[in-house]
């Protein structure tokens, strides 16, 4: 099978749990899906960094869509699934997918962000 734009690379690591710094840890689930007009890519993923205690501090996925702000100026359209979390509480910010490759060179990038902020402390 050809690894269009990365999902069978994707696609393996699902299940993954990769050990980082300071105890915490990423796990990576995805999955194929029927292309739909909130999933056009045909994917669905769930890319979490976590705590030593198992808390979930940052994620992407496409479980849902991203609540906007603003209110009434939003219904009736058909909003876009892909976002991440920047924390726990975070009802998620929209996230462009492009593809997979890109998704997880964003994910990790962001990990590798918060990696930082943690050894400063």
């Amino acid at each position: 099978m050809q690894n269009i734009h990365g999902i069978e690379t994707l696609l393996e690591l699902t299940g993954q749990v990769v050990q980082q710094e300071y105890g915490y840890w990423v796990e990576i689930h995805a999955w194929h899906v029927e292309a739909t007009p909130v999933v056009p890519h045909g994917i669905r993923y769930a890319l979490t960094l976590h705590e030593q205690g198992g808390k979930r501090v940052m994620g992407y996925d496409n479980a849902h869509a991203a609540k906007p702000s603003g209110g009434f100026k939003y219904a009736g359209q058909v909003l876009p699934y892909d976002h991440k979390h920047h924390h726990i509480a975070d009802q998620g910010a929209p996230y462009a997918f492009k593809d997979a490759y890109q998704l997880l060179q964003d994910f990790f990038a962001d990990v590798d962000r918060i990696l930082k902020e943690v050894e400063k402390t």
